[in-house]
């Protein structure tokens, strides 16, 4: 997968998805409640986890869990880093540069999560990437993804792209970036359809794929390991 993120998008991320706090806010809110049952001692896996947003939201709420986050920038992790320092979070956490198929198989989570990551991975990896997740989860475990979905050859796919368009702008696009769009989400990312999405993490071992939330573009799943 292409590292996107060089150290000026890593260190003015935050900032500028903090435009969009609303939307992640609800999210991350939504997210907390899927996993409110997990045990005092949960430990969760955050794939492609950034800048650490899905951690310092889980950490706040339940102060005893652990955390593994992987992630191929190591420009990004160091940014977690220093997030994690400056929130004061206690909770023991293990930063890992590289890719889900770094972090070994033998121990297995209570969840796994892949936020806002998916659309970054080639659709012929697709499963392959979901199954890594899977594959990592306890009998029991919650498996959480969340990326860019949308059909792009959909009848309503220029109403979407207008609205997408607007939420771009919100966050500081400039007029070249607004118009390079459509090139950048048929092009250079891998956005498929939530049809598409859900049989991909079927194929991964994830038999019931639940759609949570959606903004726009946005769209999440989870799922229960049987």
């Amino acid at each position: 997968m292409t590292n996107f993120f060089t150290a000026d998008i890593s260190k003015s991320y935050d900032e500028r998805n903090n435009k969009l706090a609303a939307i992640a806010d609800n999210m991350h809110f939504l997210i907390r409640l899927l996993l409110k049952d997990l045990p005092t001692d949960a430990r969760i896996l955050c794939v492609g986890v950034g800048t650490g947003a899905e951690i310092l939201s889980l950490a706040r709420a339940y102060p005893k869990w652990s955390f593994v986050g992987v992630d191929p920038s190591m420009e990004m992790l160091e940014v977690c880093k220093q997030n994690l320092k400056n929130a004061g979070i206690s909770n023991p956490c293990e930063l890992i540069h590289g890719y889900i198929h770094d972090v070994s198989n033998t121990e297995k989570f209570d969840a796994v999560l892949s936020i806002l990551v998916g659309h970054f991975i080639p659709r012929d990896e697709r499963i392959a990437f979901y199954t890594d997740m899977q594959q990592r989860l306890k009998t029991g475990g919650y498996f959480i993804n969340t990326e860019i979905s949308s059909d792009l050859n959909s009848a309503e796919f220029p109403d979407m792209l207008r609205a997408w368009k607007t939420l771009q702008m919100q966050m500081g696009g400039t007029d070249d970036s607004i118009k390079n769009i459509p090139h950048l989400l048929k092009n250079i990312l891998s956005v498929t359809s939530p049809e598409e999405t859900e049989n991909f993490i079927r194929s991964s071992g994830i038999e019931q794929p639940v759609r949570f939330f959606q903004a726009f573009m946005i769209v999440g799943w989870f799922g229960i390991k049987g």
